[in-house]
């Protein structure tokens, strides 16, 4: 028999306190409150809303470079450059004298980067945009295997940090934040600009009536109303055909109603890919936080905010793309990443602001009430 249990009464023992050190119970504190709170950011990350601008345009500067290396791939290719008019020929030597530090064999060696960010390949390596292997999953209603391949890193990449595609690629962005820039000096000069909201529920409905009319018509329907898609498409007909289609007209609809009725509306309310990307990016580990004791409530977060999201009270959601351009205007260094699946609950006013230090007037005057009692 164990010696303890002669004297056993039958009720439950109490547990011996634990005493931890005063330095070792600091540092666990310290621990905890780094845990919970994000320390102050990373000096970068207030700059990476510059390296997203130089992404997006080096994007868009090789939408439009592409074209023009296909079209001067043509005629190397045809071997009749003496059969060229003069302006062809003129622009046949501009190509070759830009290319040749880069290649013997242009009609070969060009073909590294090919294709738009619908769909292309990339110093051999073949990617595509999620939407367009839905699209076309849905239209031919079968899986073709290497295509759904095309799609698995965009599909990671959009898992650990949500909506990125749509803030630090899609070539559209690009001039839609330009158009933001135009709205602002409209605005500055007594003009007008939209501001509605409308539910952000709407571009689900956008995704799923274009993937059902996929599959009745057998056509990707989702790449005829996709900015990114249709923004490629227009610029190499442009370029390479000497036109240009509906397209056209249907983008330029888009900045109008993003100048006119709602501030980056095709993007919040009717996008399809950004509907895709949301759900991908719904439960992203990397998010960015808010540091409530180093905010002052200025707002400038929300109002800097091409989607409309609320930072200030820890609204960001599963429409962040981690744009950074909160983090880069925060004058006092209140957001930051941090490792979450969800966002953080509304942790109340900033410390720094003048709500917070109302509330805390507030309840010390209660306090010194109650000991005066």
């Amino acid at each position: 028999m164990h010696p303890d249990s002669a004297g056993d009464t039958g009720y439950p023992k109490p547990r011996r306190s634990v005493i931890i050190p005063l330095r070792q119970q600091a540092a666990i504190n310290k621990v905890v409150s780094m845990i919970e709170q994000p320390s102050k950011p990373f000096f970068l990350w207030r700059h990476l809303n510059k390296l997203r601008w130089f992404t997006l345009s080096v994007v868009f500067a090789m939408l439009v470079a592409l074209p023009f290396l296909h079209v001067y791939q043509t005629y190397v290719a045809a071997h009749a450059y003496d059969l060229l008019a003069p302006s062809e020929q003129q622009f046949y030597d501009i190509m070759e004298w830009l290319t040749s530090p880069l290649s013997d064999d242009p009609a070969e060696d060009l073909d590294v980067v090919k294709g738009t960010t619908w769909s292309g390949t990339f110093f051999g390596l073949q990617l595509s945009d999620p939407l367009a292997v839905l699209g076309q999953l849905a239209a031919g209603v079968k899986i073709y295997w290497p295509f759904m391949i095309t799609a698995l890193i965009p599909v990671l990449f959009t898992l650990l940090l949500g909506r990125f595609f749509c803030g630090w690629i899609c070539p559209a962005t690009f001039l839609y934040e330009l158009n933001t820039n135009l709205a602002l000096l409209l605005k500055r000069a007594g003009l007008r600009t939209g501001q509605r909201r409308f539910d952000r529920r709407l571009k689900y409905l956008v995704l799923g009536v274009g993937l059902v009319l996929s599959m009745v018509t057998g056509s990707v329907m989702v790449a005829a109303i996709y900015p990114p898609a249709v923004l490629g498409r227009e610029i190499y007909y442009v370029i390479a055909l000497g036109g240009f289609g509906a397209g056209t007209a249907f983008f330029a609809l888009t900045l109008l109603f993003d100048l006119l009725v709602a501030r980056r509306g095709f993007c919040r309310y009717l996008c399809p890919g950004g509907a895709l990307y949301s759900l991908l990016g719904r439960y992203r580990p990397l998010r960015i936080q808010r540091i409530v004791k180093d905010c002052n409530d200025c707002a400038k977060c929300n109002a800097i905010c091409e989607f409309g999201l609320d930072p200030l009270r820890d609204g960001f959601g599963q429409e962040c793309n981690n744009c950074t351009a909160c983090i880069a205007v925060c004058p006092t260094d209140a957001l930051s990443f941090n490792i979450r699946f969800k966002d953080q609950p509304y942790q109340g006013p900033g410390h720094l602001g003048q709500r917070f230090r109302r509330q805390q007037k507030r309840v010390k005057n209660r306090q010194n009430q109650k000991e005066a009692a």
